[in-house]
């Protein structure tokens, strides 16, 4: 029989002769019981994964385990049955466990499970008042308080120092955890393992010590408390004072610190914003271009603006203050200073040539002075992306007038597209043939053709436009517009001459005509070029059916063949069959004189019918806001003007 299942316990027979012993018995019983469960195994220092934490209400902690794999050894086995712990021992005795701390290497039991009285079936051993079934092989001893029994284990019967020299199988896992040896009164248990002072936790698992904020904690420190890893400090209110004084000396010096920093950072960032702003001014030909603006006159001063003035009239470019994007930038609203409201065109820059585009753009606007070109205020060459500053013009596009609500009656009136194909034309034969340098626009669009307060026609975008030399008839450049718009012939052969931007004015014409984008989508469903479209309703005859129903209604069967007959003149493909924009002027001219002076000779002969075919205020004009009532009727928005006054108009203003 080996040692383990070798019992060397007297046994204490209970007899009615034994009745003073059993009293003796049981007394001691009360106060002090061990039991000897398991012995001789190895301790296991890790266990495997996803192990059961708890049993009910109590916490089951390593090396304790409810299943094989989960306890360090036989001895801290735990069994859980319907959420009650239970121990059990190597007579078959087991009780109820209410209890389990590592920390004070104690378990609390009660009540034997088999309901048994285990003064009556346990045999003990006693030595020096204590009960143990054998010191040298077992780790468990228990004594007794009231109805609880209360055991005090170690890890194995080990010293500290040997468990130590055991390597893996030692059992304090945790960084911050210590041996301690065991002893229950003047016997050697073993030893076990508890967490280092200033941590709490499970000396048993890796990680399981964890530092303790004793400043949280009450009656730790009733002054001023500073935790630290493993322990805390408690200052005196002398330290306390000193530390304030020491931390609003601290305080104050850091923060002169932080506004001197502030200061030379600031200082710093503006010397280097003035040499960046210095580098792009350059960069930007802003010396090229002082020069090449410096001989305007006094009268038509184009301005060169700082990009902190800019920044401060937009709100430094406030999305909200963004009127619209175009080919060559997005135009933003801003207010000058001197209270002026201006459109500022931020450029696109990708290229060296979009750079060259603008600098054009400002010397071609600079040498213009006509009523119906968008005048330009200045520019800043200060920034990355160059800047220009435009007189801005409130009533939108004629794109917009024209294709926003086609669902709806058109704002503009026959007169009032007559009108503005007029003004138009006027602005670009101008730029032909009357400014000092003939400019080709070479993006001439309903979208850059804008409505002022007063609904006057405004050319604007010249970021595409190309000056000539007076012996120059054309020029070779890279194919630059907008399709719908674009000039077959150009497009083929990249040659540009005045002729191109009669082209794309013809589009525009055909628009005034349709109410139709130049791209639009047919019956059909598919995409059709707007000119192409009305070439053939004209060779087809149908040239009614394709009209704006507004056109049929307000404009006599004449005018419409005259405008045709101009537009298809503009729109032919070989350029030499096509007029100059001067003559598209001189025919428009002619064709609103015509109206005007018929409007006249009615309204002499009978009154109703002149204010019919020409009525003072056009049918747009009730759908336009009361504020401009006025100044469509002053500026001649479908009015009747008399011979006179339009040719006294043409000579007064420059065209």
């Amino acid at each position: 029989m080996d040692a383990c299942d070798k019992k060397v316990l007297p046994a204490l027979l209970f007899s009615p002769k034994g009745v003073k012993i059993r009293f003796y018995l049981s007394f001691i019983l009360l106060f002090l019981l061990s039991v000897s469960i398991y012995c001789g195994a190895d301790y296991n220092p890790k266990p495997k994964e996803h192990c059961p934490a708890s049993c009910g209400p109590i916490t089951v902690p390593f090396p304790f385990g409810l299943q094989e794999g989960c306890f360090a050894n036989q001895k801290f086995h735990l069994n859980c049955t319907y959420d009650n712990l239970t121990l059990s021992f190597s007579e078959g005795a087991q009780y109820y466990v209410t209890n389990l701390s590592v920390e004070d290497g104690t378990l609390t039991v009660s009540n034997m499970v088999n309901g048994h009285n285990e003064k009556e079936e346990i045999l003990i051993y006693t030595q020096n008042g204590y009960v143990f079934e054998d010191p040298m092989e077992d780790e468990f001893y228990f004594s007794m308080e009231s109805d609880n029994h209360l055991i005090k284990w170690a890890v194995a019967n080990l010293t500290c120092h040997i468990a130590m020299q055991k390597g893996t199988m030692y059992a304090c896992r945790s960084s911050y955890s210590y041996c301690l040896n065991v002893t229950y009164g003047e016997i050697f248990m073993g030893y076990r393992c508890k967490c280092s002072s200033g941590f709490q936790g499970n000396p048993y698992v890796n990680d399981g010590c964890r530092d303790i904020d004793e400043c949280s904690l009450p009656n730790y420190c009733n002054q001023t408390c500073q935790n630290f890893h493993g322990g805390y400090t408690c200052m005196k209110n002398r330290n306390l004072l000193l530390g304030i004084a020491t931390g609003f000396g601290c305080g104050l010096g850091s923060i002169v610190i932080a506004v001197c920093v502030v200061v030379f950072t600031k200082k710093w960032k503006k010397g280097m914003q003035k040499r960046i702003r210095k580098e792009y001014f350059k960069k930007n030909h802003g010396l090229l271009l002082q020069q090449m603006i410096s001989d305007e006159s006094a009268t038509n001063k184009t301005n060169i603006f700082s990009l902190e003035e800019l920044e401060k009239a937009t709100n430094n470019f406030d999305a909200t203050r963004v009127l619209g994007h175009g080919g060559h930038g997005t135009v933003y609203k801003g207010i000058l200073s001197d209270q002026r409201v201006v459109a500022i065109k931020k450029s696109k820059i990708v290229e060296q040539i979009e750079t060259d585009q603008f600098i054009n753009e400002v010397v071609i606007l600079s040498q213009i002075i006509h009523r119906n070109v968008v005048k330009l205020f200045g520019c800043c060459l200060e920034s990355e992306v160059p800047l220009l500053v435009y007189e801005f013009i409130s009533n939108g596009t004629l794109h917009d007038l024209l294709h926003n609500d086609i669902s709806g009656q058109c704002l503009l009136s026959w007169d009032d597209r007559v009108r503005i194909a007029l003004e138009a034309a006027g602005a670009l034969a101008y730029l032909h043939s009357a400014a000092a340098i003939p400019i080709f626009h070479r993006d001439v669009k309903s979208s850059n053709i804008l409505m002022d307060s007063n609904f006057t026609t405004k050319v604007s975008d010249f970021g595409a436009s190309r000056s000539l030399s007076l012996d120059e008839t054309h020029v070779v450049t890279i194919v630059q517009g907008t399709f719908g718009y674009l000039d077959p012939e150009y497009y083929h052969t990249g040659q540009l001459t005045e002729k191109s931007d009669v082209y794309s004015f013809g589009v525009i014409l055909v628009e005034l005509l349709t109410r139709k984008k130049p791209i639009f989508i047919n019956d059909q469903g598919a995409k059709q070029n707007l000119s192409q479209y009305f070439v053939e309703g004209l060779q087809e005859g149908a040239i009614m059916e394709i009209m704006d129903p507004q056109v049929v209604k307000e404009a006599n069967p004449e005018e419409i063949d005259d405008i045709c007959s101009l537009t298809e003149a503009c729109l032919r493909l070989r350029r030499r069959d096509r007029p100059t924009m001067k003559e598209v002027d001189m025919r428009l001219q002619f064709l609103r004189t015509k109206r005007l002076r018929k409007c006249k000779t009615l309204t002499a002969i009978d009154e109703d019918i002149g204010h019919f075919l020409c009525p003072k205020v056009s049918n747009s004009g009730a759908q336009m806001n009361v504020a401009n009532a006025g100044n469509l009727t002053s500026k001649g928005i479908s009015s009747c003007y008399s011979l006179e006054q339009e040719l006294a108009s043409s000579v007064t203003l420059p065209r």
